[in-house]
């Protein structure tokens, strides 16, 4: 059975992101090398992530693509790509990736939501930046340092928890 994505060339996008060790700190560990992943991405194949949340062992983003590219596969491949060639050897692999000569870093599928409307759109704003509390890592989302909520406040938009 072939799982279907939604595509909608330009269209926003929610995702979520895991790693395979959901006990691992590794995204907030090495958040540089997440960054530095994403914006060598961005450089080559533009997209504008609209909200951010980085999680030790998750992540959640809101993309919008360039009009005429429903691309999001690609960069999500080089995305984990990038970020796992500047994370030292030593994850457990199954058979499986060894075989495929994969990483264990990543979980191999994510989760995508194709945003329908601003009311999707505002609603999923709100849950990125109010997840850090949900996991308990802080008390209040502006608490967070590893969320795009900084820069919402910064440039006085209302989508804020």
């Amino acid at each position: 059975m072939q799982y279907r994505r939604a595509r909608l060339e330009g269209g926003t996008y929610f995702f979520t992101v895991n790693l395979a060790d959901r006990q691992s700190a590794l995204l907030t560990d090495k958040n540089d090398a997440l960054r530095n992943a994403m914006s060598l991405v961005v450089k080559c194949h533009p997209f504008t992530i609209d909200a951010i949340v980085i999680l030790p062992e998750h992540l959640h983003t809101l993309w919008t693509l360039p009009r005429g590219d429903a691309d999001y596969t690609t960069r999500w491949m080089l995305i984990k790509s990038l970020f796992s060639r500047q994370i030292p050897k030593g994850e457990i692999c199954s058979a499986s990736r060894i075989n495929k000569r994969e990483r264990g870093i990543w979980q191999r599928r994510y989760w995508e939501h194709l945003i329908r409307d601003e009311q999707d759109h505002t609603r999923h704003i709100e849950y990125i930046h109010f997840n850090p509390v949900k996991h308990c890592h802080v008390e209040c989302p502006t608490d967070w340092p590893y969320s795009s909520i900084h820069r919402f406040i910064k440039n006085g938009f209302p989508n804020t928890p």
